[in-house]
């Protein structure tokens, strides 16, 4: 359906200082558009069902055909797609990706759109909600702000000297949907170059906060399609720079003329950005654009004095103009001023409720209602959406309980008592390095010992309380000794594991309730991923045998067990290093053999908030007064750690079969 224009036509001029002075504006149909009726629907309904795959970092990375045989990257899930039918769905876990420059195998089909998405909110049976963030920084260093870099992979061979690779384009995304990503890290969010060929292309893109420095997302060098417009739905597009071309959205299609349908549809979107929240054009580029916003809110952070820096436009045409048709439609604008270009004026026609804050001494267009107050609820859009989170399952109930990194929490005589593991971040002296017992409730001391000895943990049986800890000596950590007492005063002292080949660090030690004690223990024996749990047993808490065959995390960093058993399952919480950030979680897992283990899909159970640094490590946990207490340490895991507590408000028993509800 071709645009309605007005018959009479409204020009208006005016200038300003800096970029963009003595810009124009024209009019083109003011409070009429009859946008292409397809382009408010879904063109994305799927007439063939394909394969689905799955993406979890608690996958075991095989092929993808489940959650427990999940890939763990999302990119090998985009080499899984068979073929070009289309219909086929990527399912991905909440997490966070470090990965760049995605792409697919296989484009998707007409009818027949490919997905990836997020289980946001479970619905596919991840276990857990919220974002899929795909963040394409470098992890050791942080924002990575470079040409044709971002999540989306593209590439201009010959940019720069440094661009040698062949030139890639962003066409194998055709008719693909993108679905609850939270996206930045690189140049570009979700941002799609077709490079050097304009080809017919769609994207759709729904639910997403997607950052890039250059532009939060948009289509670049393409051709639409009459029927199927690349569409941004309910999504948060920002960018991070002023500096060329960059805006929250960038649009550049490649038409010989005006097209009477939108090539880019944007609906319940926030664009927001230093300069522009729309940009069009490029040097070198004569193609025109159009573009429909439904329901937006476009937001220019300048709102510099004329005689100052101030923006180009809240939309800008870079080179000309004429060769942008933008059609608003119940849309907010605030900014230095609404339209800029390099030249001509810049094509617009508004429908329904379209107002604009600017600059006072800026004009406002005809046809867009001028506000004199701060936008307040326009202006909250731009912060990032909320996806929905579970409901933790352990909530931090204390701050700090000091600067503890190892504490084990026991009950002895009906009293909650915490064992702490004093010790200096590194270094020191053998004195330095002991083992104290405190009342919970007043902080009294009640016991110290193990001059020497570490990283602890404890058990109370038969009117006995077992200490095993570990021996730093030559500055690092020996073998596992036991500690033993019935009265806190006196105690007995027997190297009971011996490491081989090896250093052994943090213990636990259970009991299956069958007369039978199970050991767990942190080991960097050079045969597997430091770090690595093993595992021995005994019958009386003294003698240990060892079970060669048993083994957790071999290929991956797996430290500080905490080892439970209840309902015939081990249950064992663990450090795990979250590569290739540095970024350390507590998660849960369980056996019945202590050979064949089961990630939870709960995990993390216990992740570091805004205030603890990049780590949540050394779990152990108690039952106290019918609540399930947890005692870990939060920190930086290499200068500086703080003990945290946190609680489920039920059993243990019960927490263990919330980890693990099928």
């Amino acid at each position: 359906m071709k645009t309605t224009v007005a018959s009479e036509r409204v020009q208006e001029r005016f200038s300003t200082r800096g970029r963009g002075a003595g810009l124009g504006l024209r009019v083109l149909g003011i409070g009429l558009l009859c946008l292409l009726v397809h382009a408010g629907e879904n063109p994305t309904q799927n007439n063939r069902v394909g394969k689905t795959i799955y993406v979890s970092k608690l996958g075991d990375d095989s092929d993808g055909s489940s959650w427990a045989h999940a890939f763990r990257t999302i990119q090998r899930a985009l080499d899984a797609v068979p073929d070009e039918r289309g219909g086929h769905h990527i399912i991905v876990r909440p997490d966070t990706y470090m990965e760049a420059n995605l792409y697919p195998a296989h484009k998707g089909a007409a009818g027949a759109f490919n997905v990836l998405e997020c289980d946001h909110d479970g619905r596919f049976g991840c276990g857990t909600s919220g974002f899929a963030v795909i963040d394409s920084g470098d992890p050791a260093r942080g924002f990575k702000s470079y040409d044709w870099w971002g999540p989306i992979r593209a590439y201009k061979k010959g940019w720069s000297t440094a661009h040698k690779e062949e030139t890639f384009s962003a066409v194998v995304w055709d008719r693909w949907v993108i679905r609850y990503m939270y996206v930045t890290g690189g140049d570009g969010g979700l941002f799609f170059d077709l490079v050097d060929k304009p080809e017919p292309f769609t994207i759709v893109v729904e639910d997403c906060v997607s950052i890039g420095r250059a532009f939060g997302g948009g289509v670049a060098n393409f051709l639409s399609r009459p029927d199927e417009p690349c569409v941004f739905r309910r999504c948060k597009l920002w960018c991070l720079d002023w500096w060329g071309d960059a805006a929250g959205a960038y649009v550049r299609a490649e038409h010989a003329a005006m097209p009477s349908h939108s090539d880019v549809v944007f609906e319940d979107c926030t664009l927001a950005g230093p300069d522009n929240a729309l940009q069009a054009g490029n040097p070198g580029y004569a193609g025109f654009t159009r573009v429909k916003l439904k329901g937006c809110q476009l937001v220019s952070l300048n709102f510099s004095q004329p005689q100052g820096k101030p923006g180009t436009g809240i939309i800008h045409s870079t080179i000309d103009g004429k060769l942008l048709q933008v059609d608003l439609e119940d849309c907010t604008l605030m900014g230095y001023k609404v339209f800029g270009a390099g030249t001509n004026d810049v094509v617009y026609t508004t429908k329904g409720d379209v107002k604009a804050y600017v600059q006072f001494q800026q004009d406002v267009p005809k046809g867009i209602h001028r506000l004199g107050h701060w936008p307040v609820d326009a202006f909250q859009t731009i912060m990032p959406s909320s996806a929905p989170t579970r409901a933790g399952l352990l909530k931090p109930d204390q701050r700090w309980l000091g600067d503890t990194c190892e504490a084990a929490p026991i009950v002895w005589e009906d009293r909650l008592i915490l064992m702490r593991c004093v010790r200096p971040a590194s270094g020191g002296t053998k004195s330095d390095y002991y083992i104290t017992l405190e009342d919970a409730d007043s902080g009294r001391v009640l016991a110290k010992f193990g001059e020497g000895f570490g990283l602890a943990s404890a058990l109370v049986h038969d009117g006995g309380f077992y200490v095993f800890a570990s021996r730093y000596e030559s500055g690092t950590w020996n073998d596992v000794t036991l500690f033993r007492s019935t009265n806190l005063h006196d105690w007995q002292q027997k190297q009971v594991v011996a490491q081989e080949n090896e250093h052994l660090f943090n213990s636990s030690v259970c009991s299956d309730g069958r007369g039978r004690f199970v050991m767990a223990y942190e080991t960097d024996d050079p045969k597997f991923t430091p770090f690595t749990v093993k595992f021995a047993v005994s019958s009386n808490l003294v003698d240990w045998a060892k079970l060669p065959d048993a083994i957790f995390g071999p290929d991956r960093y797996a430290a500080c067990p905490c080892i439970r058993h209840d309902g015939g399952w081990y249950y064992l919480l663990y450090l795990e290093h979250r590569t290739p950030r540095w970024f350390f979680e507590t998660w849960i897992a369980r056996s019945r053999d202590l050979k064949s283990w089961e990630l939870s899909q709960a995990n993390p159970v216990l992740a570091p908030g805004l205030a603890d640094g990049v780590n949540a490590s050394d779990p152990d946990l108690v039952e106290f007064e019918g609540r399930t207490l947890v005692y870990y340490s939060v920190g930086d895991q290499q200068t500086w750690s703080k003990l945290r507590r946190a609680v489920y408000p039920g059993p243990m028993s019960e927490f263990f079969r919330t980890c693990f509800p099928r």
